[in-house]
């Protein structure tokens, strides 16, 4: 089993992908260099947001360039390191993980996954992983899609990020990347100083500098936490500034006073005693209790089907009554009819033997049963009765035997039942053994010459002639 062959996996690292996750366990005492190159890079999101800029079908699915080209991408060590080859690391399954590169010990930041076996790639790129579990059918899909004819997928698929599950490698330190810089530079304090306006520079600044003082001015003398109305800005007599209704005003502490009209606070604390006292309103009201209306809404539905399946049924019996009373009816005028046809038969037996067994026939039809237990009682006793006929008979037949050759010139009678104990006889034959081909049987012996054939005209003209020329050779 090429499975078993395959030595013990040390650390595992999940990419986010556009076909789904893939999780990939990594042989980090057989490639050491190479484990650590992608781990590191893994770490510091280097392959975040790259795509797989190569696809051969069956083959490979290649990516690990953040330029898109397959020429670009770096290592941790800051140039190419050597190839790791293992005796038992080969290529020959799909899901494999190794890396890519343009000649021998060339290897940067590309890698590629397996989609098949791939026998001419041994010796000549570092395996260093394995796509493992259920993500293996989402890295298959890696290789769906159109191409071109540089092998460049159209729509390529990408990662969208790494994740290290199992570092094998405790002593790695991300470096800090252009991007996590300038993410760690403190951002610029903000002046807060109040920019000052020079209305000296505007052909009306002496204008715009005195509505800007009356603006201010007006803003810090208005009353704070309170808009004005018509009561202040008009002299109306007829409005007064005096609100209708007494608030409660602020503290400088930043609570409220307590009201100062007597009895108050004794009407305060009534309110709360019978706040507290008042039974707990329902959540769910009975009127609001939405399962409520729509167990009533299923009870009302399924009482409607139940009477209309009632009107139904009735319906059908009330059909099958006037149906039965119309058979009835014209049963009843055919024996009417039947009785006149008799009288106008006259002597004819034929027809008035006719007409009993039609009756005959109807009154047994109207004495079946309709199908159920009763029915099934009834077919049981008619079988019961014809096995006891049928004994009967057979037990009659041995009697009627000694008498069988004298009554044999007789005619039977064609209503009798005698013929249910009739024994099919043949004329017994012996085995036959083997047949003689000299000896000429009667009964199979058949002529197979067809009479109208020249040849036999012939042969039966020609007797006479032959017994003639017969004779004169004897002489």
């Amino acid at each position: 089993n090429i499975y078993i062959q395959e030595p013990p996996t040390s650390g595992k690292v999940l990419l986010v992908t556009s076909v789904g996750d893939i999780e990939v366990e990594l042989w980090s005492k057989e490639a050491p260099r190479a484990c650590r190159n992608f781990v590191q890079l893994c770490l510091e999101g280097y392959y975040d947001a790259t795509i797989f800029h190569r696809v051969v079908k069956g083959f490979i699915a290649q990516g690990g360039d953040p330029t898109g080209t397959g020429s670009g991408g770096e290592s941790i060590y800051g140039a190419p390191f050597k190839d790791e080859f293992h005796s038992r690391l080969r290529f020959v399954r799909r899901g494999l993980v190794a890396m890519a590169s343009g000649g021998a010990d060339d290897n940067a930041s590309q890698f590629f996954f397996t989609l098949g076996s791939c026998p001419d790639l041994q010796n000549k790129h570092t395996i260093f992983g394995k796509v493992v579990g259920e993500t293996l059918y989402n890295m298959l899909r890696l290789e769906e899609g159109l191409v071109d004819g540089d092998d460049r997928p159209l729509h390529p698929h990408r990662i969208i990020s790494t994740q290290v599950l199992v570092n094998p490698f405790d002593d790695i330190t991300p470096r800090k990347t252009a991007k996590g810089a300038a993410e760690d530079k403190p951002a610029r304090a903000k002046s807060t100083a109040a920019a000052t306006k020079n209305y000296k520079l505007l052909s009306f600044g002496e204008e715009a500098e005195e509505e800007e003082e009356e603006l201010i001015a007006v803003v810090s003398q208005g009353p704070k936490g309170r808009s004005k109305s018509s009561h202040d800005l008009t002299d109306d007599v007829s409005l007064s500034s005096v609100p209708a209704v007494v608030t409660e005003e602020e503290s400088e502490e930043g609570g409220f006073k307590e009201p100062t009209e007597p009895g108050a606070a004794e009407r305060v604390r009534q309110r709360m005693r019978e706040a507290a006292a008042a039974p707990p309103a329902s959540s769910t009201p009975q009127e609001r209790n939405y399962f409520e209306q729509e167990r009533q809404k299923a009870s009302a539905q399924r009482i409607g089907e139940i009477r209309k399946e009632f009107r139904e049924l009735k319906r059908q019996m009330r059909a099958e009554d006037q149906a039965k009373s119309k058979a009835d009816k014209q049963r009843a005028e055919g024996e009417e009819k039947a009785e006149e046809q008799e009288e106008d038969y006259g002597g004819n037996q034929l027809m008035r033997a006719y007409r009993q067994e039609q009756r005959t026939y109807a009154e047994k039809q109207q004495q079946l049963l309709p199908k159920g237990s009763s029915r099934e009682k009834k077919t049981l006793e008619a079988l019961a009765r014809f096995q006891a006929k049928m004994a009967t008979l057979v037990n009659d037949d041995a009697k009627e035997d000694k008498d069988e050759a004298q009554e044999s010139n007789e005619d039977d009678d064609d209503n009798s039942d005698s013929w249910l104990a009739h024994r099919l006889r043949f004329c017994e034959q012996g085995p036959v053994l083997a047949r003689d081909a000299n000896v000429v049987n009667a009964e199979e012996a058949y002529s197979i010459d067809d009479p109208r054939n020249a040849m036999n005209e012939r042969r039966r003209k020609r007797p006479h002639h032959d017994h003639g020329d017969r004779k004169r050779h004897h002489r």
